[in-house]
């Protein structure tokens, strides 16, 4: 398993490093990725006004069978919300994770529901 508190401290460095070039704008926000143990979220924040604009939870689902299959589902939901707000472009911040496995099937699925990114 690893030291957590290590493993998170990489985290928030790579974080960091992700947050100081990734900034949404009111016709290009930002795709937010949190991913905790058991669930992921997705928000679409206007980084100008402070303002989320779309938002998604794995809480709120029912029967995944697994933790992709719900980052799968909150990517398609997510999309949906964003493009309903009149949002189709976005800059994606993965949040300092690694561009693998739940966060690759999150951005994967909203690709397919289509935002562009």
């Amino acid at each position: 398993m690893g030291n957590r508190k290590y493993d998170t401290r990489k985290r928030w460095i790579r974080h960091r490093r992700v947050r100081k070039t990734v900034r949404g704008v009111a016709d290009r926000p930002r795709l937010a990725v949190f991913r905790s143990s058991s669930h992921i979220y997705a928000q679409v924040i206007d980084d100008d006004r402070g303002h989320t604009l779309a938002s998604a939870a794995s809480l709120a689902l029912e029967n995944t069978d697994t933790k992709t299959a719900a980052a799968k589902a909150v990517g398609e939901a997510v999309a949906r919300k964003a493009l309903a707000a009149g949002v189709t472009r976005v800059v994606f911040d993965r949040g300092g994770y690694k561009y693998h496995g739940r966060v690759k099937a999150l951005a994967d699925a909203a690709r397919s529901e289509g935002l562009s990114f």
